[in-house]
């Protein structure tokens, strides 16, 4: 297994993860206008947004995608960590921990002072995961969607 930085001929492959990542999330009817915009933001060097994927012998395993902005709390950028999805077939083998590590290496090497991302409560499979590589940081999340 390799990963790398996503490349525009993943686009295919990429879709079926994205669709399985929204689905795993229960949302039935996200707009084609963000699927493209997002696929587009991993392209553009203007934008923060990352996106690298797993791959063995041409097939895609799982994706992760991040990106970095500014903090209050700190001088450096700090990265966040919005999307990691791994197929089916490959779970329990190591590919979300690899995407994890790939994204710590890429903040690292951005100056990074943090990585950090959200999981639902109901996700206890990933968190089996997340509390091997990560600390919990006891907050909690609110939002107000319009």
């Amino acid at each position: 297994m390799k990963i790398r930085d996503i490349e525009f001929l993943d686009r295919a492959q990429w879709a079926v993860l994205w669709r399985g990542y929204l689905e795993f999330y229960k949302v039935p009817d996200m707009a084609p206008e963000i699927t493209e915009r997002t696929w587009a933001r991993f392209f553009d060097e203007a934008e923060p947004m990352h996106a690298m994927v797993a791959v063995e012998d041409g097939v895609l395993l799982g994706m992760v995608q991040f990106l970095f902005h500014r903090n209050t709390w700190f001088l450096d950028d700090v990265c966040y960590l919005q999307d990691l999805f791994t197929a089916e077939a490959s779970r329990g083998k190591g590919v979300a921990r690899a995407l994890i590590e790939a994204v710590y290496a890429k903040a690292q090497a951005r100056g990074a002072r943090r990585v950090y991302w959200m999981t639902h409560e109901s996700n206890a499979t990933a968190q089996l995961l997340y509390d091997k590589v990560a600390d919990k940081s006891g907050f909690i999340q609110y939002r107000k969607n319009f």
